[in-house]
């Protein structure tokens, strides 16, 4: 099992939004649904009294039986259906994390691969 979170760079007003959207569209692809559980939060600890900060990040756990071309493919699908292309930081909880950035997809791809790919975490494997 992998860990993974997921954040949007740019406007907070937009994040919330966009992680929504990607939590749906990974929802929706049944290559992925059967091996991701996902969850909407904020990365930020509650304070006491407070009603909390908005959601800015999407936390993924990844089963052993998912690919990362599958999950890779997906993400970068996701966000080629968005104007403007949101540019994602995805990072494992050992820290290792990639940015993703401009439209090409191919691109987007590859460096999910090389995150997921070389992360082994808590015994189990993406791949």
């Amino acid at each position: 099992m992998t860990i993974i979170t997921v954040r949007t760079v740019g406007h907070p007003a937009a994040a919330e939004a966009e992680l929504r959207s990607l939590a749906a569209w990974l929802e929706q692809d049944r290559a992925v649904r059967r091996h991701v559980q996902g969850g909407l939060g904020s990365s930020l600890a509650p304070v006491p009294g407070q009603q909390g900060d908005g959601i800015d990040i999407l936390s993924l756990v990844l089963s052993s039986g998912l690919s990362a071309a599958s999950l890779a493919a997906a993400i970068a699908a996701w966000r080629s259906t968005r104007l403007p292309v949101p540019t994602l930081v995805v990072q494992r909880r050992d820290g290792v994390r990639v940015e993703i950035s401009g439209h090409s997809q191919e691109e987007a791809e590859k460096l999910m691969r090389s995150l997921l790919d070389d992360g082994e975490e808590d015994g189990g494997s993406t791949a």
